[in-house]
């Protein structure tokens, strides 16, 4: 459970998150954190889109503001504490509409305050910094990647 300003913050069980979230759009933020020219993606270990490359990013809960919701999603995926730097864009979840969940996320640029290692949490096993999207990255990712940051895809 986390506190903001007073609001109590907490996650919900699985079963009600996904009933949910299976009648209304989900509201979520990506952190983008870029060294350089090079964009963190990390691999997803759970469904949808198990072994291929994104952005963290999770849901945004209630009482939280967005800058919550992005320092909570970094500490939680990555194990950093950030600084949201700026807001680049709207990631439209389109390719997963048939899931369980329509997703909106807000996509912001980040600094890592510290340089340490970074403490991958259950849902993904690898992370690595790449100049050039590769093609196993989750594809609304890919497209607002290679749009919003000017970034090419690697062709293998």
């Amino acid at each position: 459970m986390y506190t903001h300003y007073m609001v109590k913050v907490q996650k919900i069980p699985f079963t009600e998150f996904k009933k949910i979230y299976s009648r209304v759009p989900r509201l979520c933020v990506e952190v983008v954190l870029m060294r350089g020219k090079s964009l963190l993606l990390i691999r997803r270990t759970i469904k949808p889109a198990i072994g291929q490359w994104h952005t963290p990013g999770g849901t945004v809960l209630k009482g939280e503001d967005l800058e919550q919701a992005v320092q909570r999603v970094a500490f939680e995926e990555l194990g950093v504490v950030v600084k949201v730097l700026k807001f680049i864009g709207v990631i439209e979840y389109r390719s997963y509409i048939n899931h369980y969940s329509q997703d909106v996320s807000l996509a912001f640029t980040v600094r890592a305050k510290n340089n340490k290692k970074f403490d991958l949490d259950g849902h993904a096993d690898k992370y690595s910094f790449f100049s050039e999207i590769p093609k196993n990255t989750i594809h609304d990712q890919k497209e607002f990647y290679k749009k919003n940051l000017n970034m090419k895809i690697l062709k293998n």
